[in-house]
């Protein structure tokens, strides 16, 4: 449930545009506020909204792949974004650090892409 809350809450801020609070949260992994910001223009240019509501936080928009054993250490995530098409080929990316997000209490995301699937 901490993953998908992590998750959601930067689809909350991409939705609101809020790319330098995103950039504080995932500067880390290489996901600066410009980085961010560039995203949000591509997504803007397909798309005219992106929804935060229920059915966008939906389980079913969330994949996890736990399989330790082919990537030790590490869970890969997607978090789909509903868009006003349903086309739902938009999304983030990222790992989660299962060693340091103990460490620290919560998911340690490292973003890899946020854009078309």
């Amino acid at each position: 449930m901490m993953v998908r809350n992590a998750l959601f809450r930067r689809v909350e801020l991409f939705a609101d545009e809020r790319d330098r609070i995103l950039g504080e949260l995932d500067e880390v992994s290489g996901w600066d506020a410009d980085a961010w910001a560039d995203a949000m223009d591509d997504y803007f240019d397909a798309y005219d909204d992106i929804y935060t509501d229920a059915e966008a936080r939906s389980p079913k928009l969330v994949q996890i792949d736990d399989n330790v054993r082919e990537h030790p250490g590490i869970w890969k995530v997607q978090q789909t974004f509903a868009d006003p098409e349903d086309n739902f080929d938009w999304g983030i990316r990222a790992e989660v650090d299962l060693a340091a997000s103990d460490d620290a209490g919560y998911p340690v995301l490292k973003i890899l892409s946020v854009g078309e699937f």
